[in-house]
């Protein structure tokens, strides 16, 4: 794969909510370039002989019980003292689609 372009770190961060800098998309230009060769050379390590794991401790079925710890836990009003986008108890922000644009 090619090196990424301004306008790919631009729709990354785009998809990732982040507001960046001229400056910032072409420090990042070059990192996420640097990152992407990694994983194409990761691409090429014959795995074919290697057993697929899902974990690698050996334990299996390692459960506790499930137990709520009320002093450990926020009641509702401390939950949410921490900003003023509340109503009746929930966090309000923007709707995940509540803008489309496509490009």
């Amino acid at each position: 794969m090619s090196k990424l372009s301004e306008k790919d770190v631009g729709h990354v961060a785009k998809l990732a909510k982040l507001k960046l800098s001229k400056e910032e998309i072409k420090k990042f230009k070059s990192q996420l370039s640097t990152v992407i060769e990694f994983v194409e050379e990761l691409n090429e390590v014959d795995t074919d002989n290697v057993e697929p794991t899902s974990q690698t401790t050996g334990l299996i079925n390692v459960f506790r019980k499930d137990e709520i710890k009320t002093e450990d836990c926020l009641d509702k009003e401390e939950a949410t003292s921490g900003t003023d986008n509340v109503k009746n108890f929930y966090f309000v922000e923007p709707g995940v689609f509540s803008e489309r644009n496509d490009e």
